[in-house]
């Protein structure tokens, strides 16, 4: 792997971004606006329950979003014959994959900026452990979706199929990473279910930081996201095609 032309094709795909307008407001902006809704949802309701699912929520939605969108663009680049252009050159499979991590990372980095900043200055959101911690496990799941979503789209042939990819891949994740119920209060088959799943560890670490000014359970939750992530661009390696059949 160079790290020239890994940074090359970060470059090149963030620029990609930006010319994309509605895909950077959903990166952006639709977090935002969704932790809003709910907010709004709950406001006269029950505010306590915006405390207790928000942090979740900023797990979450990053994974959701960076999944969705990592997917389907690199999925657009095979099948318009893109991908197989550039690993006709010097480039490596792990070039490419982690050139679009690096860049969709720096995506998930501003997104988790402005995801924080709205939950927490605007909305209220009480956080008890390090803010910048807090932002820190948003860009880490932010990177987890864009690894799953590079995997998944290795396996799917047009942007609908990965798009399929999400109630196999995500909505088990989103059932079982305690959003819904406590892990602890589940049926013992599924929290040894959830034990294996990359969004629970996040869910974990963003609630931990709400209650505690402990860090260690964080940064051992986060270890374990970035570990799935790792596997995640490994595994995307491994099953990236050179052609596009």
């Amino acid at each position: 792997m160079s790290t020239r032309i890994t940074l090359a094709v970060a470059h090149r795909v963030i620029i990609q971004l930006r010319r994309d307008r509605r895909t950077m407001a959903m990166l952006l902006v639709l977090p935002c606006l969704l932790i809003t809704l709910l907010w709004w949802i709950y406001k006269d309701a029950n505010p306590q329950l915006f405390d207790q699912i928000g942090p979740a929520l900023l797990a979450i939605f990053p994974v959701i979003v960076m999944f969705l969108v990592t997917s389907v663009t690199t999925l657009r680049e095979r099948s318009s014959g893109t991908l197989e252009r550039l690993l006709a050159m010097p480039m490596g499979k792990l070039d490419f994959l982690v050139g679009y991590a690096l860049a969709f990372g720096i995506v998930a980095a501003v997104q988790s900026v402005l995801a924080v900043a709205v939950s927490v200055g605007l909305l209220g959101l009480d956080v008890v452990g390090p803010l910048w911690l807090l932002t820190v496990v948003a860009v880490v799941d932010a990177v987890l979706g864009s690894a799953l979503g590079l995997f998944v789209s290795a396996f799917a042939q047009t942007e609908f199929q990965a798009v399929q990819f999400m109630p196999a891949i995500v909505i088990p994740q989103l059932l079982l990473c305690g959003l819904l119920v406590p892990r602890d209060a589940m049926p013992p088959f599924l929290e040894a279910v959830s034990d294996l799943l990359p969004l629970s560890y996040a869910v974990d670490a963003m609630q931990h930081l709400t209650t505690s000014t402990s860090t260690g359970q964080v940064w051992q939750d986060v270890a374990v996201v970035a570990a799935f992530a790792v596997g995640g661009l490994a595994l995307g390696a491994a099953t990236l095609r050179r052609r596009t059949q």
